[in-house]
């Protein structure tokens, strides 16, 4: 009896959380290319840094499961800071953006993980997984959700993280990309992230019965620059408020959404604001959620 209840629990423990799904998710696999590694079924900027012998991403051991983890560091070549950056698949060493993931149909709750990070300057970095679809009729790529995190404040042991995916889409996906980065636009030498045993947990509801990811909102990017947008997943017939005010309560910016019957990306600009932290709050009817942000 001990044994068939053993079984049971083990089983349901695969179904629910599914690390195999994500290509090398645990970093074990390395190729050596003879003076420095590259990280198997990952892109990294190694190949585009190594005539400078200075490499971003980097084998570390021991990992918190297994052998190793993945080391992301900004490092400054020719005294430029180049951010350390691995991305799931595809990766564009110039414009420093990824280009393609791996094949993915399912809709995940979660993007969950262990890391350890610590940012020097202003423009932290942060995980993001990206769920798209191909639509054929439009000859574009549709976003089905997004998981995102910034990195806030610093952590030096393993500490696991769970980021929920927000879904704009009731479609299931074909395809994902993980997007790990040390720094934010503005890198800063020495900042870094490591991490392991990525997976994702699961399955997300329908968005049109899950309340939940239907009241969560994301922003991004985070620090920004001139744009931000705002991506909301919200069924109301209640007037919609966007507030962006400084950490003291000053109003700067309003914009007004009108109402939602359903998921909203919305372009604010916020170049007028000076460089600082400012606090984005969305209003529907006598309900506020907020976000703290970070104006570059």
């Amino acid at each position: 009896m001990k044994k068939r209840i053993l079984v049971l629990i083990c089983t349901a423990f695969f179904i629910n959380v599914s690390p195999a799904q994500i290509p090398n998710f645990s970093f074990e696999n390395w190729t050596s290319m003879g003076t420095y590694n590259n990280l198997d079924q990952w892109g990294t900027l190694n190949n585009t840094t190594a005539a400078a012998s200075v490499f971003t991403a980097e084998k570390g051991s021991p990992g918190y499961a297994g052998s190793f983890y993945l080391k992301l560091t900004t490092k400054k070549v020719n005294n430029i800071p180049v951010n350390g950056i691995a991305v799931s698949g595809k990766f564009d060493s110039i414009n420093k953006k990824p280009v393609s993931g791996f094949a993915y149909n399912n809709r995940p709750q979660y993007l969950i993980g262990r890391w350890q990070f610590m940012t020097y300057g202003s423009s932290p970095g942060g995980v993001t997984a990206s769920l798209t679809r191909w639509n054929s009729g439009g000859n574009k790529r549709d976003t089905i959700a997004i998981a995102n995190s910034t990195l806030s404040g610093m952590v030096h042991a393993w500490t696991p993280f769970t980021i929920p995916f927000v879904y704009y889409s009731g479609d299931n996906p074909d395809s994902c990309i993980i997007f790990l980065r040390a720094s934010g636009s503005a890198p800063t030498a020495n900042d870094f992230i490591w991490v392991d045993s990525l997976a994702f947990k699961g399955p997300a509801a329908g968005i049109e019965n899950n309340a939940k990811v239907q009241n969560e909102f994301s922003v991004f990017p985070n620090p920004a620059d001139d744009i931000i947008v705002v991506v909301l997943n919200e069924i109301t017939e209640q007037p919609a408020y966007i507030k962006i005010s400084d950490v003291n309560g000053k109003l700067m910016l309003t914009k007004d959404i009108g109402r939602l019957n359903g998921p909203a990306k919305l372009t604010i600009d916020v170049s007028g604001l000076a460089p600082g932290s400012y606090l984005l709050n969305v209003l529907v009817g006598d309900r506020k959620r907020t976000q703290k942000i970070l104006k570059q």
